[in-house]
């Protein structure tokens, strides 16, 4: 998934087949011709979801943990296949998302393809479905103990402690196998950070609160913006294919003023991880590059929502 961004950013923005890991505001493209690339990512994937599967809609794990408990575990064959493939043209093409929610879709999908296959019972189905979305997540960042508390408190809500082990396992090795396959360590652009003090505990406090109030604030932006899509473009008769489009024409224009806020934004972390990212980028990151991820997400496009918190 990762070197499909890659490749897809590429040629984008660059207009070359290469799989090496650049970023959008580095582009030699004219400022006046990277606001049209997301709309034009957004209408493959609009047309992707309209004539494939809309399952690919969305970042991927709320629609896993529907496909657990509405429809059996079961998973259509095709969201496999181009939800990655949807994925990597949204986030390639300049879409602020991260790469871990379809990661996780994906990785499920193909475990519930092969309960399928093996025709297993609804519990094995979920089982399998778990153990690929975890593989998926290990994949995205290779750190195995962390990853497992995050999709524990995703998958395991029910109380079914019986999937761990198996999730468990699949979630190690597949960590190992992209530890020796990549050489990643943890997240792209890793820092060493010193061990904290006491006075950093009192700082996190108040800082973590701040945090909580303005995610709080942005899940209730997307949803306003959800609603705003549903009723305006429902009374003017715009179907929903080609709301990723619009959506590509918000991350456009915020592109336009600020170029950083296009794609997944590792580099950004990076910065952000070393203390040395300037205020312009901070400030960006906060107004720009938040408004750009929640009305692009509510158009119903494809991509993830971890890198971006």
């Amino acid at each position: 998934m990762l070197r499909a961004i890659a490749l897809a950013t590429n040629a984008f923005y660059y207009h070359r087949l290469s799989v090496a890991m650049v970023g959008p505001a580095g582009s030699p493209l004219s400022p006046w011709i990277m606001p049209v690339i997301p709309v034009v990512g957004g209408l493959l994937v609009g047309l992707m979801a309209r004539y494939g599967s809309d399952k690919i809609r969305g970042h991927g794990i709320p629609e896993a943990i529907e496909a657990i408990l509405l429809r059996g575990a079961r998973v259509d064959p095709k969201v496999a296949l181009l939800k990655p493939i949807s994925a990597a043209i949204t986030i390639g093409s300049g879409g602020p998302f991260g790469a871990e929610g379809p990661i996780i879709m994906t990785g499920g999908a193909f475990g519930s393809l092969v309960a399928q296959w093996l025709n297993l019972t609804d519990a094995e189905r979920t089982t399998l479905l778990v153990a690929g979305a975890a593989a998926g997540m290990s994949a995205t960042f290779a750190t195995p103990l962390r990853r497992s508390c995050w999709r524990s408190s995703y998958f395991f809500s029910s109380g079914d402690r019986a999937l761990s082990s198996p999730s468990l396992c699949e979630f190690d090795c597949r960590s190992a196998t992209d530890r020796v396959a990549w050489g990643w360590t943890d997240l792209p652009g890793r820092v060493a950070l010193r061990h904290p003090h006491g006075t950093d505990t009192f700082g996190g406090c108040p800082t973590g609160i701040l945090v909580g109030f303005a995610s709080a604030g942005l899940s209730r932006l997307m949803y306003g913006f959800e609603d705003a899509f549903e009723h305006i473009c429902g009374r003017l008769h715009v179907h929903w294919m080609w709301w990723p489009a619009i959506g590509g024409i918000g991350i456009g224009q915020g592109g336009f003023f600020f170029p950083r806020g296009l794609g997944v934004g590792y580099d950004n972390i990076a910065e952000l991880l070393r203390g040395n990212a300037p205020i312009g980028l901070l400030v960006g990151l906060l107004l720009a590059k938040s408004l750009m991820w929640a009305f692009s997400l509510s158009s119903g496009t494809s991509g993830g929502v971890l890198a971006p918190c």
